[in-house]
């Protein structure tokens, strides 16, 4: 569902943040991405969203290229961000709106899920207002709601736990499962290993802008947790 193939970024200055790179993404996945501040976690889910353009390699999504095919990738693919940074002049029923037009989500399909996900996480009650007035754990919620609007085959997250009340955190994990369950794939960075440990099939651990450790989750980490076996590539790579 999703190959990152010698995939390298080195911004202006001469700065690489990203040294070819390679990892896949299989349906079914729910692959963790981990690593320090920096060490080119969110330059990685950017490109692979379209947000950032990249110097070398290519990024396929569902046999598409991100660089050749970007709009077939875009219309397989949800990205959640760090940072909720949506319009704040809109209503919540509004915003949702506008991703099903763009997506041509039909009436009563939109309406299902929207109801759905609004439901589950607790802001139903809250969509006729404006995205100004939401706190920052709503304005999250509501972006994750528009993300499974169009039933994405990929969904791309950064930190999607960042915000999270305790009850919507556990929601979005077994909303996790239930799209690999219908054969979807999530990739998503994490600094919360707790959650990556139990929640992920496979994790990549990326340090300066290289993979120091990546494969199946308990095969990784073979009785250990999975904070010890960070520490340990991480200092073993210096």
């Amino acid at each position: 569902m999703l190959e990152i193939k010698d995939f390298t970024k080195i911004y202006k200055g001469g700065k690489c943040a990203v040294d070819h790179i390679n990892l896949t993404v299989e349906k079914g996945d729910i692959y963790g991405f981990i690593g320090h501040n920096g060490a080119g976690k969110s330059t990685t889910i950017r490109s692979i969203v379209g947000v950032l353009d990249f110097t070398q390699g290519d990024i396929l999504i569902d046999g598409q290229s991100v660089k050749t095919n970007p709009l077939a990738c875009k219309q397989v693919t949800a990205y959640i961000p760090d940072n909720p940074d949506i319009y704040e002049h809109l209503t919540g029923i509004q915003y949702l709106n506008f991703i099903a037009d763009i997506f041509e989500i039909s009436t009563a399909l939109r309406e299902e899920r929207i109801q759905k996900y609004a439901d589950l996480f607790g802001i139903t009650e809250n969509l006729g207002d404006l995205i100004s007035s939401y706190s920052h754990g709503m304005k999250q919620k509501l972006v994750i709601i528009s993300a499974l609007i169009h039933s994405p085959k990929l969904l791309v997250m950064d930190e999607p736990f960042v915000g999270l009340d305790p009850k919507a955190a556990l929601d979005l994990k077994n909303t996790m499962r239930e799209i690999c369950k219908e054969g979807g794939s999530i990739f998503f960075s994490t600094h919360v290993l707790e959650v990556a440990q139990t929640l992920c099939n496979k994790i990549a651990i990326i340090k300066k802008g290289r993979i120091v450790a990546s494969g199946n989750t308990q095969e990784l980490l073979q009785n250990q947790s999975l904070e010890e076996v960070f520490m340990e590539v991480v200092e073993d790579a210096d």
